[in-house]
């Protein structure tokens, strides 16, 4: 059976438990990881390739990817990879705000070997993300991958979740990640994302400025807004769920395995009705996943695609 095949980083979330932020709980994290889990919960295989040490971190990682039904059989293992940590405190209103970032070991990345060409020919769909392209390791291993992928026939997704911090500047960062957009299947970033890597600040402009690429696909998620979906070049606006928001943490990644387990279950949308559909899911699961602390806390096991 084909799965989606996703590559990224393992995070540790670290959630203070108290408003004097000395203790914290914590969880498995990382934007791509977010996906893997939510394609599985979503009833979809899924492999995932990233690259884990022998320390307690990536003992706790790997076994709540295997107990979540995620296939690691292709991710390395580094013994004095140290996982990165994200913390963040709670304050005394019960807002919770990003403290730190921790990385001790970010040169220790996947390697070009872990896309073996098993790997590739067993997978259907490809996901990556620009969480660690801004390491020249983690890019050229990127680059390779999706190489690779198109080079197999894959359908290749991208979420360009872009965090500029991390990045040496601002150009550098739009610049790589515009790279690979000739390259991409279905693309999915926020508004905020849109108006970085084109420069504007109208959604319909920045669109505009995407279609040289002649990407097939693009979502552009706006919240609480909704979702823009472009379909050969025509936009299509989709209505976000309403519910009790609690954690925004995910909704995107919640929203991205949906749109991948439908394609994967039904095929690549073809016309308005099943590009409707798709996008009407990904809202539907990435409110779900605001609805609790965490995430993918909130979403459910075994569901069934609606």
């Amino acid at each position: 059976m084909k799965y989606i095949l996703i590559y990224g980083d393992v995070l540790i979330d670290r959630f203070s438990t108290h408003v004097e932020n000395n203790e914290y709980e914590k969880f498995l994290g990382g934007a791509t990881v977010n996906v893997a889990v939510g394609v599985r919960r979503l009833g979809v295989p899924t492999s995932f390739v990233t690259v884990f040490g022998e320390k307690e971190d990536s003992t706790f990682a790997k076994s709540r990817l295997l107990e979540e039904g995620v296939d690691i059989t292709y991710s390395q293992t580094v013994p004095h990879k140290k996982l990165s940590n994200v913390y963040v405190n709670l304050l005394p209103n019960g807002d919770r705000v990003f403290n730190r970032y921790e990385d001790s070991t970010p040169t220790i990345q996947v390697t070009k070997e872990a896309f073996q060409p098993k790997a590739l020919h067993e997978a259907s769909i490809f996901h990556f993300s620009s969480g660690t392209m801004f390491q020249p390791n983690a890019l050229e291993t990127t680059k390779h991958a999706v190489a690779v992928a198109n080079k197999n026939g894959l359908i290749v997704s991208f979420d360009a979740n872009i965090r500029p911090l991390r990045w040496e500047n601002e150009e550098i960062c739009r610049e790589t990640i515009t790279s690979f957009l000739p390259y991409v299947d279905v693309l999915k970033v926020t508004e905020e994302e849109l108006f970085f890597l084109t420069k504007t600040n109208n959604r319909a402009m920045g669109v505009q400025q995407l279609a040289p690429f002649q990407l097939p696909l693009i979502f552009v998620t706006a919240g609480e807004k909704g979702t823009y979906a472009i379909f050969h070049g025509k936009t299509y606006y989709v209505p976000a769920e309403k519910v009790n928001v609690i954690d925004t943490t995910g909704a995107g990644d919640a929203f991205m395995a949906s749109i991948l387990s439908f394609i994967y279950k039904e095929g690549f949308p073809k016309e308005e009705s099943s590009l409707i559909k798709c996008t009407k899911l990904g809202n539907k699961i990435g409110a779900l996943a605001t609805t609790m602390r965490g995430a993918i806390t909130a979403l459910p096991k075994n569901t069934i695609l609606k």
